[in-house]
């Protein structure tokens, strides 16, 4: 072997190089470890929408020095971003948060805040305008509006938050709007308005159920106002060719054209 210079060559070159990869690194390793590189600056924005950025109204400085700023180890070369980012989205009112290095020593972090639309079951969470349940402040919550009471089973958050915006839309003719929306654990819908009427809608027997059950009380509404004033106080829709109705004790069933049934 040591006859052979070729072998003798390699030998050498591949040592070579080795030790050139291993001053290489060291030297990384070195520079890297610099004081200049030491996060100094964590810039903390909303997400971008369009050519603006989001508005933060929830998020404080002191909430985050308290809570995400502490988990960030390391410089601007070693931090971990995706621990950043599980850090940030760990703070009260976060969604959703990316971070990006800034050279040579800071972090921008962009943040996107849930939008409060209601309260979630009896527990104090709060149900977002996405369909996401989160923990915050209520009292922050309610400076924003009054918030609309939601009830329905683990898992089924995104669907009670389509079927209110359809609610809306359904009873926007007769300028009603849903305040709270029920979703029992037999899937049976129940929402109330804001005039104080509760109204019974039922399950979904079909796609189009629920809908043919509002239209069918929205057109009898105006008439029912006439006759009974502010008066109602519940309303049974789940009746294939009619309603059932209380108003202050009363209670009644009409047909489909709001005369009473029976004597």
């Amino acid at each position: 072997m040591w006859h052979d210079v070729r072998m003798l060559n390699a030998t050498t070159n591949a040592l070579l190089g080795l030790l050139a990869l291993s001053l290489l690194a060291s030297g990384v390793w070195w520079l890297t470890q610099r004081p200049i590189f030491t996060l100094k600056v964590i810039t903390i924005q909303g997400m971008q929408q369009g050519a603006e950025l989001q508005e933060l109204r929830h998020v404080s400085a002191s909430t985050v020095r308290n809570t995400a700023v502490p988990h960030i180890k390391g410089n601007f070369f070693t931090t971990d971003l995706n621990a950043v980012r599980q850090a940030f989205e760990a703070v009260p009112w976060v969604r959703k948060a990316s971070v990006r290095r800034e050279w040579p020593n800071r972090l921008i972090v962009s943040l996107e805040e849930h939008e409060p639309l209601g309260t979630w079951g009896d527990d104090g969470r709060l149900l977002s305008a996405k369909g996401d349940v989160f923990t915050a402040n209520l009292a922050e919550a309610e400076e924003d509006g009054e918030l609309v009471e939601f009830r329905g089973p683990e898992g089924s958050e995104k669907e009670v938050v389509v079927r209110y915006r359809e609610l809306q839309q359904w009873f926007a003719p007769v300028k009603l709007e849903p305040e709270s929306l029920q979703l029992s654990g037999r899937y049976a819908w129940t929402v109330k308005l804001n005039n104080g009427m509760t109204v019974e809608l039922g399950r979904e027997q079909s796609s189009t159920t629920l809908k043919d059950r509002v239209d069918r009380l929205v057109g009898i509404y105006p008439e029912l106002v006439a006759r009974l004033q502010d008066r109602i106080e519940s309303v049974d829709m789940r009746y294939p060719n009619g309603l059932a109705l209380k108003a202050h004790g009363l209670v009644f069933g009409l047909d489909k054209k709001g005369l009473p049934r029976g004597n």
